[in-house]
């Protein structure tokens, strides 16, 4: 109540009011409040809108959790297996290796093409002769190819062959130079060699003559990408192993990996369109066929140096479970350096891959006799290296 205008009196109406008039039939009456409508933004349709836009957020929060429980979801099945799969690559690079598991003076080396297309010279062999002298390597595949598509092989790609055949065998005794003949297959692109193509391995296997007319101890074959299961793959080994054998020379392949998980080429090839490995039943298929595999066993995209150390060492182990003890069995060593997705040169170390090849053969078959490492490849090896390898498997 608020103060009179004389000292606080209170103010009182002075005369009484007046009634409002009736409104006379037909008129209407004083206007009244607006009645409430949401349109209008009355009280009622105020609680309308509100409940409205809380319902709208209660479902986009609703949703928002799905979508978030799902990416876990997701997250966890492709992240648990990974993680237990490389945790277990850890555990299998623990352990001391069994005495005794170091070469068997039945190791290889890949040389590149420049021995026999003319580079090379006396001065180059020599060099290469003191090298080998300190290191088990009794087997050199030296780049010979690649074949053309139709399997032919043109003789002026390897002019100096006859010259790198006579000097190793020269001043080298005891080691083999096997011709080592590539090319792309066309699984996973349009282009390539076909092995379905009868006539296509009926050339390679004219080629694989060829170039044991030339002098060559053996044919070390290598198409990639090759599938498993293949079984024109399988036949033309066949085929090859009967003209090796009637000139008492070696077959030998380079070999896929071998599945980590069973199935995992079937996985990969699906999400990733390269297949990659082959199943163990495969690479034991090919196995019987020759007289060496050599597992490519780098460019297995692991991050770090001891996981790669562990897969190298499952790998040794499920090669030697299939590989028949008539059958020489190499494992792969990466003597060379690239940093790209599949090769992390921090990691895919030789020393680690000759710790894991001595862990994995001291696990599966300790006292096997024919087996040793394979370096990849002579133009890119480091003096460290060659150290990694003498000290870690020659000693």
């Amino acid at each position: 109540m608020g103060a009179g205008p004389q000292g606080g009196d209170t103010v009182e109406d002075t005369e009484p009011r007046k009634p409002e008039p009736a409104a006379a039939d037909g008129e209407d009456g004083p206007p009244g409040p607006p009645a409430p409508d949401s349109s209008t933004g009355g009280t009622g349709g105020n609680r309308d809108a509100e409940g409205e836009a809380e319902a709208s957020r209660r479902t986009r929060r609703r949703t928002g959790i799905r979508i978030r429980r799902t990416v876990l979801a997701i997250v966890l099945v492709l992240l648990v297996p990974l993680l237990t799969a490389e945790t277990a690559l850890r555990v299998n690079y623990m352990g001391d290796p069994a005495d005794g598991t170091h070469t068997r003076n039945r190791d290889a080396m890949w040389l590149g093409h420049a021995w026999v297309d003319g580079r090379k010279k006396d001065a180059d062999l020599k060099a290469l002769a003191r090298e080998l002298k300190t290191t088990g390597i009794r087997d050199l595949y030296v780049h010979t190819g690649p074949m053309e598509h139709d399997g032919t092989l043109p003789k002026s790609r390897y002019p100096r062959a006859r010259w790198l055949v006579d000097g190793v065998h020269r001043q080298m005794p005891g080691i083999r130079v096997q011709a080592f003949l590539g090319d792309v297959l066309a699984t996973e692109s349009p282009d390539g060699m076909r092995l379905e193509k009868a006539e296509t391995r009926a050339a390679v296997v004219d080629s694989a003559r060829q170039v044991l007319d030339v002098g060559y101890d053996g044919v070390h074959l290598d198409l990639e990408p090759l599938h498993s299961g293949d079984r024109n793959y399988l036949s033309l080994l066949d085929d090859i192993r009967a003209v090796t054998r009637a000139r008492d020379a070696q077959l030998s392949v380079a070999a896929h990996q071998i599945d980590p998980l069973p199935g995992f080429h079937s996985f990969w090839g699906t999400v990733a369109g390269h297949p990659k490995w082959w199943s163990q039943k495969f690479f034991g298929q090919v196995a019987r066929r020759v007289d060496q595999i050599a597992v490519m066993s780098y460019d297995t995209m692991q991050p770090l140096e001891s996981l790669y150390g562990g897969y190298v060492a499952q790998q040794t182990s499920l090669a030697l479970e299939v590989t028949p003890p008539t059958t020489h069995l190499l494992m792969g060593l990466p003597f060379y350096h690239e940093n790209r997705f599949g090769h992390w040169n921090h990691a895919e170390t030789v020393a680690a891959a000759v710790r894991g090849v001595r862990l994995g053969l001291s696990r599966t078959d300790a006292d096997r006799e024919r087996f040793g490492v394979a370096a990849y490849i002579d133009f890119a090896a480091t003096e460290e290296d060659w150290t990694s390898y003498r000290d870690g498997w020659v000693r």
